[in-house]
């Protein structure tokens, strides 16, 4: 997904001499062929996010689009201020491409890992986030970065994620996507907690629970109307993701709702209020959370017990 989306990025200024790149202490050989050909137009600034985001700024200033890539910490929690006043106050657009969102770098520890960056977000005017699910939606979302008027914020995962989603449903910033459509429970997911939510509804079929997936790859703009009609003849909606339950996706579903007066049992999926202890794949830090499918199935067959008891 961040090789798709830095190719992207160098097609689009073959395009458009408005889009220039700004990395931060980047490996040998990232985008090489931009930094040949394009050289004006190339930036490799050293270990300095704070710096390069004032610099984006002053070149989105001058009609340019940045396209800023770093890890995703450091475009979060080390540059929130530059972010906040030199993008958000004055809507500029900056496109920030955050390497490792979630727990990408389990192997490094907690200093790496960005699960509190949507929530960090979220909370600035202006600001629009995104996580694709795969990187054929990336190339999607990079063809609408380019006009998008707005700061926005990418998300990266790993790579190499199985391919889920599907180029007849279109993309659109700020549009929630229904991948599959159920009657007993919906998931709503974004990011790669998308591939997670639909091999967990193949499995509850298979225990004849019908279950939906509506992939909210834009956490802001919400789509509210989206979700609303997605989850309204379900019994439940499980909100699954690789973030911190405090102000990520969850907290978004919960406040689209009560914000509409739709009241729907919601189960909330995601990190709890901790750091991650352990060191070691994206895939064992997620399992210790439950984010792995058979641990979905788990939590979503005990909560529709407990619904069916509540009712007996």
């Amino acid at each position: 997904m961040r090789k798709t989306s830095l190719n992207m990025v160098y097609e689009l200024a073959q395009q458009d001499e408005r889009v220039l790149f700004i990395g931060s202490d980047l490996g040998p050989g990232v985008l090489d062929d931009f930094k040949k050909n394009i050289p004006e137009r190339f930036f490799m600034e050293g270990i300095a996010e704070q710096h390069i985001i004032g610099m984006a700024a002053g070149l989105a200033f001058d009609g340019f689009i940045p396209y800023v890539n770093t890890i995703a910490v450091f475009l979060t929690r080390r540059c929130f201020e530059q972010v906040a006043l030199d993008l958000c106050l004055h809507d500029l657009p900056v496109r920030l491409i955050g390497n490792g969102g979630g727990v990408v770098y389990a192997p490094l520890g907690p200093t790496h890992q960005a699960i509190e960056d949507i929530g960090i977000l979220r909370t600035l005017p202006n600001m629009t986030i995104v996580a694709p699910c795969d990187a054929e939606e990336m190339e999607r979302l990079m063809v609408a970065s380019l006009d998008w008027p707005h700061p926005l914020y990418i998300r990266l995962a790993k790579g190499g994620d199985p391919i889920v989603s599907n180029p007849e449903l279109g993309f659109i910033i700020g549009k929630g996507i229904k991948l599959k459509e159920g009657n007993d429970v919906l998931f709503v997911t974004t990011g790669i907690t998308t591939q997670r939510a639909l091999t967990a509804a193949e499995f509850l079929a298979d225990e004849k629970i019908d279950c939906g997936v509506f992939h909210m790859h834009t956490i802001k703009p919400f789509d509210n109307k989206g979700l609303i009609q997605a989850a309204k003849s379900v019994e439940m909606v499980v909100t699954i993701e690789e973030h911190v339950l405090n102000g990520g996706l969850g907290s978004a579903v919960l406040e689209a709702f009560s914000d509409h007066g739709v009241y729907k049992k919601v189960i909330r999926l995601g990190i709890p209020d901790v750091f991650a202890e352990k060191y070691g794949s994206q895939d064992i830090i997620m399992t210790e959370f439950g984010l792995d499918p058979e641990n979905i199935v788990k939590t979503v067959k005990k909560h529709l017990t407990q619904n069916t008891k509540n009712k007996g």
